[in-house]
């Protein structure tokens, strides 16, 4: 059996946990809002149509953000044509998804949605097709107490108090040549207008934060110069920036799911880099934090590709033009319009969009946002009648719910593999993985409660490992327990009517004796050792 070890040290310390680094984001594109989140329809309905089932579900996981109300969508939307009594509301279409626009889910049922489910509201503004006022009236209608037209409108719309909305995305992956009004071409002058509409929110609402975009792919050709030109103007103006990223992997290349976490690494300590390189050359005091307000893990067929495009893609290849499209119209009672993925893979899956929140503990100091694309259907599976809990809801709950307090270093000593290089489509294109860890892991210290707990993936798909991990230097702390889920069958996925097929389960086995840890974690596991004080 493979050996593996872990060593830890309690002076060895990243940086406080934000509270809001385990969100999930939302757009109406799929089922996730006509669907899951809104169908009036549904027995279960509350009385602005909104499944009570879904949002109480989710209050129960403690969910503590959630990014809305979109996305590409939003870059289009006219936020002031989804207020008011549901029959004044304007239709649109919308351009980024081809799909009618009824807006029966507006700005207040979005936020007042976020309310239900108990997940403080990130905001993003539409900076493609939207304007500075809009942004700026948008804060005042959100967070302004009253005696103005829009803070007075919110009242007479039913919502006397203010959001209190404290965090705002000025624009959607506004490089994007898929974007609608994308600043493609054009870094600086978004860079100007992240600007200018930043001060002007925080002169309606000082109590705000703003987050900028920047490169929305590192596959694009203009990364990281597009975010550099973006940074040198609007600095000083914001506090984050928005960073995304979809790992996308073959069926045919399963070890290549858990080898992810190095684009993520990647990507993180360049945006990092990039951020200290502006602040050094303003002369600023201002160190900016990062938001990953959009990611993914995911197993896809390959599609056609043409290689050595390194993301000088033409609009044409993101179906832009494609000649006899049609715009649909969805019934949030009829799932038939819309592409529903299989459920398979799920614990593989599971482990890949969990390995990407390790990375984010590795980076807590500098990463304060995290909202995982799947993370509503990853913490709450639905379908047109049903919730339940699918294989990924685990370790993302325990996250929520033990990830506090500081983020400590974990040195791993595993052995290694690589994966080669592959294409998806045009788009996604890797070069391959060196040296990926079988073991992955990351730890968070909560002095506070008492409390400490290592999380670790065994990424070996095949092979259990024997585990040893080095306590020593906590003294007066006990071992409270190991907690492991794993599937002996690749293709098994929860359901409603089979919850329980992927679970986690204690191992009674492990065992600590004068600090030294000694556990065994099954091939392809999620493990999370916890102790007290």
């Amino acid at each position: 059996m493979k050996k593996a070890s872990v060593t830890l040290h309690p002076d060895f310390r990243i940086g406080s946990i934000s509270p809001r680094l385990f969100g999930a984001f939302l757009e109406p594109i799929g089922s996730m809002v006509n669907g899951s989140m809104y169908n009036p329809k549904h027995p279960a309905a509350d009385a602005q149509g909104m499944r009570k089932d879904f949002y109480e579900a989710l209050k129960k996981t403690g969910l503590p953000a959630v990014r809305l109300p979109g996305g590409n969508f939003v870059s289009g939307w006219q936020w002031k044509d989804s207020i008011g009594p549901m029959a004044e509301r304007k239709t649109h279409l919308d351009m980024a998804w081809f799909q009618y626009i009824p807006n029966d889910v507006g700005h207040d049922e979005y936020l007042q949605w976020a309310e239900k489910a108990g997940a403080e509201a990130i905001y993003t503004v539409n900076l493609g097709t939207g304007t500075l006022q809009d942004a700026a009236d948008c804060v005042e209608y959100t967070n302004h107490p009253e005696g103005t037209w829009w803070s007075d409108l919110r009242k007479k719309n039913g919502h006397a108090a203010p959001y209190g909305v404290k965090t705002w995305c000025l624009g959607n992956e506004m490089d994007g040549p898929w974007q609608i009004a994308s600043y493609e071409k054009d870094p600086r002058a978004y860079g100007v207008l992240a600007h200018e509409t930043s001060k002007a929110m925080k002169w309606v609402d000082p109590s705000i934060e703003t987050i900028a975009c920047v490169s929305s792919s590192p596959f694009l050709s203009h990364y990281p110069d597009w975010d550099r030109a973006v940074l040198e103007e609007c600095y000083s103006a914001v506090d984050y920036i928005s960073l995304h990223h979809y790992h996308s992997v073959p069926p045919d290349l399963p070890r290549a799911v858990l080898a992810g976490y190095q684009a993520y690494e990647d990507y993180i300590r360049t945006e990092i880099a990039l951020c200290d390189y502006v602040k050094t050359k303003l002369r600023s005091k201002k160190t900016l934090m990062l938001a990953l307000d959009e990611y993914g893990s995911m197993i896809r067929p390959r599609g056609e590709s043409h290689l050595g495009l390194a993301g000088r893609q033409e609009p044409e290849m993101f179906g832009v033009f494609v000649p006899g499209r049609t715009y649909i119209r969805h019934d949030p009672d009829d799932w038939s319009t819309r592409r529903m993925p299989p459920r398979s893979h799920e614990m593989l899956q599971a482990l890949g969009m969990a390995g990407v929140m390790l990375v984010m503990l590795h980076h807590a100091d500098r990463i304060r946002i995290g909202c995982a694309t799947g993370g509503l259907g990853a913490l709450c599976a639905t379908d047109r009648e049903h919730v339940w809990k699918g294989a990924a809801h685990y370790p993302f709950i325990q996250m929520i719910q033990w990830a506090k307090g500081d983020s400590l270093v974990c040195e791993v000593k595993c052995d290694c593999y690589d994966v080669p290089g592959y294409a998806i489509d045009d788009m996604n294109q890797y070069g391959g993985f060196t040296g990926v860890r079988t073991v992955q892991a990351a730890a968070a210290l909560n002095e506070e409660a008492g409390e400490l707990t290592v999380f670790v993936i065994n990424a070996d798909l095949e092979e259990a490992q024997e585990l040893a991990m080095d306590m020593r230097c906590f003294e007066g702390w006990k071992f409270d327990g190991h907690i492991e889920m794993y599937s002996d069958d690749p293709e098994a996925a929860n359901t409603f009517e089979h919850p329980d097929r992927i679970l986690p389960r204690k191992n009674a086995e492990s065992r600590m004796e004068k600090g030294h840890l000694a556990a065994v974690l099954q091939p392809a596991s999620w493990n999370a050792f916890r102790f007290r004080k």
